[in-house]
C-alpha cells in the first residue's frame, strides 16, 4: 500500500476505534471493491502512436451505485486513485446520498497535447472503462484537468456503444446536454457554506474574517468569489501553480478570474500588494486558510506555522500525515475534505436525478437544495464532534460510517 492510501486508512481507523466498528465491517471498508487498470493506444495528430494507462476504482457500493471524478495528471497513480475512491465513499455517505465511491485517471500531462488528441485519448479511455461504468453501476464526473467538454465525449462515447442517449452515464455535463446548473461551481459554494458555518461555530461571523486560499482552479476561484461577494469575506491571498499574490484590503474575484483566464496566471496580478510562495500563503496571519490544491500540500512543518483558526479543505487529502494533530493540538478547527469539499458530488447527485428524469432544475433551486444538504452534514457532523469529543474529521467520519455499516449490515454478505 502506497503512502496516500496508508494516510487515509489512518484517518479513518481513528473514527473506527473511537466508534468500537464491527471488525468485520472495517476489513470490508479496509479494501476496495474492484480495481481496473487499462493500457490503450491512441494515434497521435502526427500519426505516431502512444500508451496511455488509466485507472478506475470502485471502492464501495452498499448504499448505490459508485460515484466519482476523473482526474488527467501526470503523477495520477492506482494508489492515488485508491485514495480518492476510498475518501468518495464517505464523502458520500456524509453527505446521505445513494451513492458508494470510486474514481479514475489517465496519467497524462493534457497541456502537452491537442483538443483532437484529448478527444481520442478521452474516448478510448472510456470505451476501456466502460465495462464498470453505467447510469446504475458507476457514474464518472468531472476532476483536476477534466471539463464539461470531456464530460461530454464520455456521455457521447458510451452512448455510440448502447446504441442510445444515455445522459445519466456521467455528471459535470454542459447545460443543455443533461448538464446542471450550478454545478461548475458547485464545490466551491460548499465550501464556502461550510466555511461560514465553522465561522459562525467559532462565534463569529465570516463577514468579519480575512481568507487565503491556496489553488485558483476551479474550486479555489468559485471558493473565493462565493465568500467575497455573497457572504462579505475578505479574500486577501491567493495563488496558484506559479505563485501567490497577497493583498491586504481584499482582491475583486471577478476581475482576478478574467486576469487569469487573459494571462494563464495570477501571480502576476499587478493590483496585488505582493507577491509571495504558496508555503508563505499558508502561513499568513489570516482567520480562514482553504488549500484547494492537490493533496499533502501542508506538511507537519507547515503546520506548526499555521496561524489560521479555521481550515477548509477545497481540495482532498490537503493535510499530510501528522499536519491534522499538530493542528487540532493547535486549537484550530479543521473542516475535513469529505465535508467541505462535497458541494460537487452533491450536485452531481442532483444532475443525475435531472437526467434520469429529464426534469431540469432552475439554478436557484439547485443552489437552495446544495445549502441545505450542506447545512445538515455540518450540523451532524458537529453534534457528532461534540458527543464523541472529538475533531471535524473524525467526526465526519464516524457519520458517514455509520450509514455504510448499516446498509452493508441490512444487505447482508452474498452469497
Amino acid at each position: 500500500m502506497g503512502s496516500t492510501y496508508e494516510s487515509a486508512l489512518k484517518k479513518f481507523g481513528k473514527a473506527a476505534e473511537l466508534m468500537n466498528l464491527d471488525h468485520g465491517i472495517r476489513k470490508i471498508l479496509e479494501h476496495p471493491k474492484r480495481q481496473l487498470i487499462v493500457e490503450f493506444p491512441v494515434t497521435m495528430d502526427d500519426d505516431s502512436i502512444e500508451v496511455f494507462t488509466g485507472y478506475r476504482v470502485q471502492h464501495n457500493v452498499a448504499l448505490g451505485p459508485a460515484k466519482g471524478g476523473v482526474r488527467y495528471h501526470p503523477n495520477v497513480s492506482l494508489d492515488e486513485v485508491k485514495s480518492l475512491a476510498f475518501w468518495m465513499t464517505f464523502k458520500c455517505a456524509v453527505m446521505g446520498l445513494p451513492y458508494g465511491g470510486a474514481k479514475g485517471g489517465i496519467k497524462i500531462d493534457p497541456k502537452q497535447y491537442s483538443k483532437k488528441e484529448l478527444e481520442r485519448v478521452s474516448r478510448r479511455y472510456f470505451s476501456e472503462i466502460s465495462i464498470v461504468v453505467g447510469p446504475d453501476k458507476d457514474i464518472p464526473a468531472p476532476d483536476v484537468n477534466t471539463t464539461p467538454d470531456i464530460m461530454a465525449w464520455f456521455m457521447d462515447t458510451y452512448s455510440m456503444n448502447v446504441g442510445y442517449s444515455s445522459m445519466g452515464v456521467v455528471t459535470g455535463k454542459p447545460v443543455g446536454l443533461g448538464g446542471s446548473q450550478g454545478r461548475t461551481e458547485a464545490t466551491g459554494r460548499g465550501v464556502s457554506t461550510v466555511a461560514a458555518l465553522a465561522a459562525k461555530a467559532k462565534g463569529v461571523d465570516i463577514s468579519k474574517m480575512t481568507v487565503a486560499i491556496e489553488g485558483f482552479g476551479n474550486v479555489g476561484k468559485y471558493a473565493a468569489l462565493i465568500m467575497s461577494k455573497e457572504k462579505g469575506a475578505k479574500v486577501v491571498a491567493l495563488s496558484d501553480s506559479k505563485g501567490a499574490v497577497y493583498n491586504s484590503n481584499g482582491f475583486d474575484i471577478e476581475e482576478l478570474m478574467k486576469y487569469k483566464d487573459e494571462h494563464g496566471t495570477i501571480s502576476d496580478y499587478p493590483k496585488a500588494e505582493s507577491k509571495m510562495s504558496n508555503e508563505e500563503l499558508k502561513t499568513l496571519d489570516v482567520d480562514i486558510l482553504v488549500p484547494a490544491a492537490l493533496e499533502n500540500s501542508i506538511t507537519p512543518e507547515i503546520a506548526k506555522n499555521v496561524k489560521a483558526k479555521i481550515i477548509v479543505e477545497g481540495a482532498n487529502g490537503p493535510l499530510m500525515t501528522g499536519a491534522d494533530e499538530i493542528l487540532n493540538e493547535k486549537g484550530v478547527l479543521i473542516v475535513p475534505d469529505i465535508l467541505a469539499n462535497a458541494g460537487g458530488v452533491t450536485v452531481s447527485y442532483f444532475e443525475w436525478v435531472q437526467d434520469l428524469q429529464s426534469f431540469f432544475w432552475k439554478k436557484a433551486q439547485v443552489n437552495s437544495a446544495l445549502e441545505e444538504m450542506m447545512n445538515n452534514a455540518f450540523e451532524e457532523t458537529w453534534k457528532m464532534k461534540e458527543k464523541y469529543s472529538t475533531d471535524m474529521r473524525t467526526a465526519a467520519y464516524i457519520v458517514a460510517i455509520n450509514r455504510v455499516a448499516f446498509a452493508t449490515k441490512k444487505r447482508g454478505i452474498y452469497p
